[in-house]
């Protein structure tokens, strides 16, 4: 469905990212781990045509993404099928209320079940309460959950989630991962929580500090990948101390908070 090839970005002369290639196929859940810095966000926008590559290119069914925005229909099929999710829903979120919010994609491709289409989408994230709030009103949890409805209520090909349980609480996020993981749609989930990295996809992706792609494959462990995640800087080890033992003991631990 997409792809990329050896895609690049550089921020003000600073890499950003180096060389990606990649496929993603439909229906697909794809992971997407690294540390804060390494480019996630930044693979994430490209894949989304919201930033130009200063190098490679993004293919969406075999088009040039870049040209291909330029040409009205497929820019316009592009926007309703491939949905990014901003880490921070601020950014993406406008209108007045929440329903005008969810319901604002619909209307602008001329959907005449726009408000039903929203009211139904708000009633499967937990929304339908706060549909005549306004969005900067609600908590950075709701936010999050009304850019995802803004997104689904489309019913896109690709989603593309920018650390969607960032803001939620262990028990929102429990149920966000069962949610993603009933939806049909190919996604690619970016996250630098590795204990949820299962739950999220069965393939994954690990964007080093240098910016580039060290692994595209099964999951990270523990077990036979200790190196893998020391170089992502998924890994760490920290000195504990216990009773009885003033100068304590280091292990590795994994990175997993949002």
């Amino acid at each position: 469905m997409i792809a990329t090839e050896a895609l690049r970005h550089d921020f003000d002369g600073r890499l950003s990212l180096a060389g990606i290639d990649l496929l993603v196929a439909e229906g697909q859940k794809v992971v997407l781990l690294g540390s804060n810095g390494c480019g996630k966000s930044t693979l994430l926008k490209l894949l989304a045509g919201v930033l130009a590559p200063t190098g490679g290119r993004v293919l969406y069914e075999g088009r040039e993404l870049q040209s291909g925005l330029r040409d009205k229909a497929f820019r316009r099929r592009f926007r309703r099928e491939v949905g990014l999710l901003f880490q921070q829903a601020d950014a993406m979120l406008f209108n007045a209320t929440v329903l005008d919010e969810i319901a604002f994609g619909p209307r602008q491709h001329g959907l005449a079940d726009a408000e039903d289409r929203a009211r139904a989408w708000a009633a499967k994230v937990g929304l339908e309460g706060v549909l005549d709030r306004a969005p900067w009103t609600l908590s950075a949890g709701q936010k999050q959950l009304v850019g995802l409805a803004s997104l689904l209520v489309l019913d896109p090909r690709l989603l593309l989630l920018d650390e969607p349980a960032a803001a939620l609480d262990p028990r929102s996020t429990g149920w966000l991962v069962d949610f993603l993981h009933d939806l049909p749609q190919a996604m690619i989930i970016a996250t630098h929580n590795l204990s949820q990295a299962n739950e999220l996809g069965d393939r994954c992706l690990v964007l080093g500090e240098d910016h580039a792609l060290l692994h595209d494959g099964p999951v990270p462990t523990g077990d036979g990948h200790q190196d893998l995640l020391l170089r992502a800087n998924l890994l760490h080890r920290h000195r504990h101390t216990h009773d009885g033992d003033p100068f304590g003991h280091s292990h590795f631990h994994a990175h997993d908070w949002d």
